[in-house]
């Protein structure tokens, strides 16, 4: 299975920061943050990574192209212009990295790597800029056994996103950013927030369908009619999550991260 990662945006509440990076590639604990999505991933079997690049797109190429020489001992041979690696701690990835456009929308980016993906199987699908100790094997048996074209996780932080709303594991509507919902809708006014997209979906290629020609949002329209046409699944997740939309987001990443033990490192448990 492939996860495709959403990193091609411009990060403008983190400006001063991505003026010469894109977010993605903002370091937590001296990593860049993609980094450590990929590190998540990785933990639960999936090494091939399908990365959707557009703002300054060059700089997350180059971390890859110069992952082995950052992270392994290396002898250079200057003549004969050769380089041997001698071990190091080099990950399992596979890592395509496609530029989408500068400024695609979500939509247009999963639009565009579609070529990258295996017709008829499912991938996941997640943004370059959040992390969590979300389970994600039981979120993709729970999108095998739901028999939809989409899961979403579903996550309960304090209220600032986009909520969603759910008959049972069923999502009905899915709301970005909404300045009121009706009575027992999650709302994101309300102190302790509601259920909102948690950023990790598990996917079938038809759900790539619902984009569309004019290649919107995904999580306007194409999440919208998902959810309407009854092929949007809920996957809850009461765990840990936090995405890094802010300083305030990044600080307290960073502060997780020096602590010694951030609740996403989960590649290091036992």
């Amino acid at each position: 299975m492939k996860a495709v990662i959403l990193a091609g945006g411009q990060g403008m509440r983190l400006r001063e920061e991505t003026e010469l990076r894109p977010k993605p590639m903002i370091e937590i604990g001296g990593r860049p943050i993609l980094w450590h999505i990929l590190k998540l991933y990785s933990h639960h079997g999936i090494n091939e990574f399908v990365v959707c690049l557009g703002y300054l797109g060059h700089s997350i190429k180059d971390y890859f192209a110069n992952y082995l020489l950052r992270h392994s001992d290396v002898t250079i041979h200057l003549q004969s212009q050769k380089i041997e690696v001698h071990g190091g701690d080099v990950e399992p990835w596979t890592v395509t990295l496609v530029d989408t456009g500068l400024d695609t929308t979500t939509g247009g980016r999963l639009a565009r790597v579609r070529a990258h993906l295996k017709p008829g199987e499912p991938f996941c699908l997640t943004y370059g800029d959040g992390v969590s100790d979300v389970d994600l094997g039981a979120a993709i048996a729970a999108h095998r056994s739901a028999g939809k074209l989409a899961t979403m996780t579903v996550v309960r932080p304090p209220g600032r996103y986009g909520a969603v709303r759910l008959d049972g594991d069923r999502i009905e509507d899915v709301r970005e950013k909404p300045r009121t919902f009706d009575a027992g809708d999650a709302s994101p006014n309300q102190p302790e927030g509601g259920w909102i997209n948690g950023g990790f979906f598990v996917l079938e290629t038809g759900a790539i369908d619902y984009v569309g020609a004019d290649e919107p949002m995904f999580e306007d329209e194409p999440l919208r009619r998902l959810a309407s046409d009854g092929q949007l699944n809920a996957y809850r997740h009461g765990g840990y999550w936090q995405c890094m939309d802010t300083y305030r987001d990044k600080r307290e990443l960073e502060a997780a991260w020096a602590s010694g033990s951030p609740p996403w490192r989960v590649w290091e448990r036992g």
